[in-house]
């Protein structure tokens, strides 16, 4: 009698604990969610304010832009549960423009990366989110470009754009792979990098930053419609002169990048076990 007892009450622990995780999944997802819509919806005030402010001082005022989205990514770190470790910070060029190269897991992947940025950056984003009414015109404004990648002609616009941005001291945030990875099965995978997106270090001569990215594609994708907590790892490795590879590499500079950030994922599992 005992015995049946201690099972039943161990059930209805297990049975609220797990009702508990499901109202603190749905709880997060509420907070997240209805924290970026409700900035989007107020930050066209914001935009409008500094749509006047940039005619007198632009470049500070995108700064200040800058910051303000970087705090709001903050904030859904917390809300999302997002505990970011972050490895070789210390390798970001701070006073002028870099080409940041990362491989792509989770819509999640900018708002921990653009967080880090210590100047102006500008994203390379699929050409739907320029359909998103509010967040079109933050990305807009904070120097963003929206490619359609079946689209070559268009492709090479705006690789030409961020040419022309880096050449102005604005960094460029791009995903080579050009989509994200579904293997969730393997963290340490990674799809193939297109040379094309290196065409804006070597025509610029500017550094290059590897960039690694761990587990964020367990904060949404593996389970949604939820947001989850989950522990999440960027590193950035040790910028690199495209003019310093070897003639080899350079012809094949999208696998060089491709295996010098799969090392470092595989690093992180190490790390994370």
């Amino acid at each position: 009698m005992q015995t049946c007892f201690t099972i039943a009450f161990a059930k209805l622990i297990l049975y609220n604990v797990l009702e508990l995780k499901k109202e603190v999944k749905q709880m997060r997802t509420l907070l997240t969610f209805g924290f970026v819509f409700l900035f989007l919806l107020f930050g066209y005030i914001l935009l409008g304010f500094f749509w006047i402010y940039r005619k007198f001082n632009e470049k500070k005022a995108d700064l200040i832009q800058l910051r303000i989205v970087q705090w709001v990514f903050r904030v859904m770190h917390v809300t999302a549960g997002m505990k970011v470790t972050v490895i070789g910070e210390e390798n970001i060029p701070k006073d002028e423009a870099v080409l940041y190269v990362a491989n792509h897991r989770s819509m999640a992947d900018v708002p921990v990366a653009y967080s880090r940025c210590p100047g102006l950056t500008g994203f390379v984003a699929k050409d739907v989110v320029n359909k998103v009414p509010g967040l079109r015109a933050w990305m807009k404004r904070l120097h963003c470009e929206f490619l359609d990648r079946h689209d070559i002609k268009q492709g090479m616009k705006v690789i030409l754009s961020c040419i022309d941005k880096v050449k102005h001291g604005i960094s460029i945030f791009i995903f080579p792979e050009g989509t994200r990875n579904k293997n969730s099965d393997d963290p340490t995978d990674i799809g193939e990098f297109k040379d094309g997106s290196f065409k804006i270090a070597s025509k610029t001569g500017c550094k290059i930053v590897p960039v690694a990215i761990t587990g964020t594609n367990k904060v949404f994708e593996d389970h949604v419609p939820f947001i989850k907590s989950a522990d999440i790892i960027i590193q950035y490795g040790e910028p690199i002169y495209f003019k310093d590879l070897d003639k080899e590499d350079q012809k094949h500079v999208g696998a060089y990048f491709q295996n010098k950030i799969q090392k470092m994922l595989i690093e992180h599992q190490a790390m994370m076990k």
